[in-house]
């Protein structure tokens, strides 16, 4: 019997209050890791209405300007207006930094520290910035292969962003979200349920001052400049049954850190899957790669996508676990879903002999203490906002599927054995 559903997700555009806090957060930590490869981030941020509050343990041999870094972010996104109740050059920032526990620290710095590349031996003595479990998921429902929900959900902030920079749509204001409800039959998306977008703007409109006017502008903008374009790639589309929504209490002036305080690392489902996969709990933004809540979740994003690619799966989900201190992950799973062209068993003896998952191998192989500097400054911060997974816009070492060759062969020789 077919079972029919509906599956919704959620993304928030660059100037959320959480997401300013991110983007600060892994600004702080491009620029860290731009003069000091080994310094140790934990950046915290929390924004209010003209305030700034950056905190956590930084130990680093870089010198940087906090303040002004948060400033020229602030900036980036959109903030700039004084009469938004937050603004780039009027908000106050306060910097309340200590530095990493040395109980911490232990089980990370050793000989890798004065090498470029660290020897097996090495690999196998640094161990994890901390404990945890992570989660890393793919499917081939998009062309990024994520879940339609949170792609699309994604490609609409990323959308707002956009026709208000360019100026296209004048009076949008950088805060808004998003939220996408996609209609499911057997386990495939197959049609497009409801479009809700909540965007902060101006009060009028050129001479439309009437609320209802405003909003019935801002709703034929939308559909026309936002949400039609992200369609484009996509086979599924919106109809007619599917419901458009458009800042359902009907207006969005107040919006920023003058409507909501701010939090780094309180959007980990919109940085991840949507809620369409299991998430381990740890946050992204503001922590260097030695913390494995960002590297290892890296790690089996790409493990799950390379399966995907390689079509051993229509849907996967890879997990790791850490323990501090010590290098190898304590405990590896994958789960297909009954979606498997081979056994889950069998894919994970070949990830294990394929895939580097020490926490300091993971950032030698994607080069997660350099990468900042070799582009201009900026890779953290780019990810900090609209996903860190699927960007298929930013070449992201995890995003490639390099090992689709070698995982063919490699269970190509499992199943010679096993035969």
């Amino acid at each position: 019997m077919s079972r029919r559903y509906l599956f919704t997700s959620e993304s928030v555009t660059e100037g959320h209050p959480d997401k300013i806090c991110d983007q600060i957060s892994d600004t702080i930590l491009d620029a860290l890791l731009a003069e000091d490869p080994k310094s140790r981030v934990a950046a915290e941020v929390v924004v209010n209405t003209g305030l700034v509050l950056i905190t956590g343990e930084i130990t680093t041999k870089a010198q940087v300007n906090y303040t002004e870094l948060a400033r020229q972010k602030i900036a980036d996104i959109g903030y700039v207006h004084a009469d938004n109740g937050f603004s780039a050059n009027s908000c106050s920032v306060l910097v309340a930094l200590d530095t990493q526990s040395p109980d911490i620290a232990q089980g990370v710095n050793t000989a890798h520290e004065s090498r470029e590349q660290a020897s097996e031996e090495e690999l196998d003595a640094i161990g994890a910035g901390d404990q945890g479990l992570m989660f890393g998921f793919a499917c081939n429902e998009t062309p990024e292969l994520m879940p339609l929900p949170i792609s699309l959900a994604h490609r609409v902030c990323r959308q707002l962003a956009a026709v208000r920079k360019t100026g296209q749509l004048p009076y949008l204001r950088p805060d808004g979200k998003s939220q996408v409800t996609v209609v499911y039959e057997d386990g495939k998306p197959v049609g497009i349920d409801t479009i809700l977008i909540s965007t902060q703007h101006t009060a009028e409109i050129g001479n439309i001052v009437e609320p209802a006017a405003v909003q019935a502008k801002i709703k034929e903008d939308l559909w026309a400049l936002v949400v039609q374009p992200m369609f484009a790639d996509i086979s599924i589309k919106p109809d007619a049954n599917t419901r458009f929504l458009v800042n359902p209490t009907g207006k969005f002036v107040v919006g920023g850190p003058q409507g909501d305080s701010g939090l780094t690392g309180r959007k980990i489902i919109v940085d991840t899957y949507g809620g369409y996969s299991r998430h381990g709990g740890g946050a992204f933004s503001g922590k260097d790669p030695t913390k494995v809540d960002r590297s290892a979740a890296y790690a089996a994003r790409y493990v799950a996508k390379n399966i995907v690619a390689a079509g051993f799966a229509a849907k996967c989900e890879v997990q790791l676990s850490y323990a501090i201190g010590v290098a190898r992950p304590v405990s590896m799973m994958i789960e297909t879903f009954g979606t498997g062209t081979v056994d889950d068993d069998r894919l994970l003896e070949a990830v294990k002999k394929l895939f580097e998952l020490r926490p300091a191998g993971i950032i030698q192989a994607f080069n997660l203490q350099k990468l900042p500097g070799e582009r201009g400054g900026r890779f953290y911060q780019d990810v900090a906002a609209y996903g860190h997974l699927g960007r298929n816009d930013l070449d992201l070492p995890w995003e490639q599927t390099d090992k689709v060759v070698l995982l063919k062969e490699a269970l190509n020789q499992l199943s010679s054995v096993a035969g």
